[in-house]
């Protein structure tokens, strides 16, 4: 009778709250041994208040181009706005360095901060863009897992770890990448290589399927609504796996492994990828095999029954950086961006091919508008495969296009149609749209494309309009001021005038030609 009542007692005292006889739940994280090496963990934060626009507009390259004064002018303004969403570290959040956040639902996203780093390189004179990824490893689990949202105001994860919407896409070696090849800078590559193995590794025991391929949700891809999933199924496209091999993830990891392998080799830590390489080549020998149709040269998602899902959406060009398009099907594949039935559009790429009865030609989210970040990764796929042509032809129409939309509206939109000359979905968005009259102004209508570690500058001139680049940065300490003068025809050799403080290679292509020449400080005329 005793023993019954205290019984009693005990569980009354449970369900009334009492702390100390709740049931805790066991954490069953398996600690990765690359997070013992994560020293953004311990990090001293860095208090410092980011700097006014006003104070740093000098710092930043300026662009010219006379005949695109809209251009020019939606530079600036996208410089001015990102200035305004920067954030000083709090007590509260504990987060270790100064980062950029617009306004948006009071969190750091992980695909949105690796986008908006890789066009914050062009602004690091003037403020650390990159310490807004620290703010992610300084986070980072045990295990090696990283949340995809992180909340300002208190520091914490918006999303328990085992939820198939946690984290991703796996995206942040390939802006530790690119900063690299801008400012061959191995300290940061030292410290940055051991969180991304953690986490790449972390990635694959969670997000794989026994074969070997990826998944994730709408939310994980970040691509909320596309109708990828298996139709008449209780599947949400925004939460659910679908059971699926998703083509953007599977992509994605092969992409980033071998970025983790070019870091391995820098840093003499090949012992440590072994496990990559060999995940690389399976996965490479996967997609070919299950996940491309060769009828339609395209890459698909693919059913648990083995069935592809022929849904061409943007994911499956991911395959350009990865670089896996089967042997002599490259035209073929990179062909459907130059079909006016599926991706050559109005403007230029939807996220959804035209020809699918989703497809919206004004709105729709992921089903048809032009995202930024989708587009910077095809513009940098096609250079991958030596396509830099259509490249150049499709960022001049994107830059172009939003340029006349921001003109029209006075602001910048979180998609634009694909159809029209139109904003959609949520205006004031900046964001990742920094990469539109940034990076693929710089990269691809310019041609300007830098690799620091081998000390040379690319300019590969198709514009015939006179344009060009002042403090433009090259490295640390290297700033450059270029000017392409005007050319009556496209096979005319461009004349090119160069002021710079730094010794370098300049190579120089054009229709037609191609030069060469190291130079040294001062100003030359090529």
């Amino acid at each position: 009778m005793i023993k019954r009542l205290l019984t009693g007692i005990l569980i009354i005292l449970f369900y009334l709250g009492m702390p100390e006889l709740h049931a805790q739940a066991f954490d069953t994280s398996i600690p990765n041994k690359y997070v013992a090496e994560n020293k953004f963990l311990t990090m001293e934060a860095n208090m410092d208040r980011p700097p006014a626009f006003e104070t740093i507009k000098l710092l930043l390259p300026e662009p010219y181009w006379p005949v695109q004064s809209d251009v020019i002018q939606s530079y600036w303004q996208i410089w001015e706005l990102e200035f305004s969403y920067a954030h000083q570290v709090t007590k509260e959040n504990k987060f270790v360095s100064p980062y950029i956040e617009p306004p948006f639902n009071g969190h750091i996203f992980m695909w949105d901060a690796c986008f908006q780093t890789l066009f914050g390189k062009y602004g690091h004179r003037a403020f650390n863009f990159q310490g807004t990824l620290d703010n992610f490893y300084c986070k980072q689990h045990k295990d090696g897992f990283i949340s995809r949202e992180i909340s300002i105001a208190t520091g914490l994860e918006h999303f328990e770890k085992w939820n198939v919407s946690s984290t991703g896409p796996n995206l942040i070696p390939w802006s530790e990448w690119e900063y690299f090849l801008n400012f061959n800078d191995t300290v940061r590559l030292k410290n940055v290589f051991p969180p991304l193995l953690a986490y790449y590794q972390w990635y694959r025991t969670n997000r794989s399927w026994p074969d070997g391929s990826y998944f994730s949700s709408g939310w994980g891809s970040g691509m909320d609504n596309q109708p990828r999933l298996p139709e008449g199924k209780a599947f949400d496209p925004r939460y659910s796996n679908g059971f699926m091999s998703w083509i953007d993830i599977t992509l994605q990891q092969i992409f980033v492994g071998k970025i983790l392998i070019q870091m391995a080799g820098i840093l003499d830590r090949t012992n440590d990828i072994k496990d990559i390489e060999t995940e690389i080549y399976k996965l490479t020998e996967y997609v070919q095999k299950n996940m491309w149709d060769n009828e339609s040269a395209f890459f698909y998602d693919r059913y648990r029954d083995g069935a592809l899902n022929h849904v061409k959406s943007i994911a499956a060009f991911w395959s350009l950086l990865a670089g896996v398009i089967p042997v002599g099907k490259t035209d073929e594949f990179i062909g459907h961006l130059e079909n006016p039935k599926e991706f050559a559009r109005t403007h230029r790429v939807p996220t959804l091919s035209a020809d699918h009865p989703s497809y919206d030609p004004v709105g729709g989210y992921w089903c048809g508008p032009i995202w930024a970040p989708t587009n910077y990764m095809v513009l940098s796929g096609l250079t991958k495969y030596g396509k830099d042509s259509l490249a150049h032809e499709i960022a001049f129409n994107h830059v172009t296009n939003v340029a006349k939309v921001y003109t029209q509206t006075g602001t910048f939109w979180e998609t634009y149609a694909a159809d029209a000359i139109l904003g959609s979905s949520m205006k004031d968005f900046v964001d990742w749209n920094g990469l539109i009259p940034i990076n693929d102004l710089f990269e691809y209508v310019f041609g300007i494309r830098p690799d620091v570690p081998a000390n040379t500058l690319l300019i590969d001139v198709r514009l015939k309009d006179e344009y060009g680049i002042k403090r433009y940065p090259f490295g640390k300490n290297g700033l450059l001021d270029i000017l392409c003068e005007k050319r009556k025809k496209e096979t005319d050799k461009p004349a090119i005038s160069i002021q710079t403080n730094v010794p370098l290679k300049i190579i120089v292509k054009w229709k037609g030609g191609e030069l060469s020449k190291d130079i040294k400080p001062g100003k030359i005329k090529l």
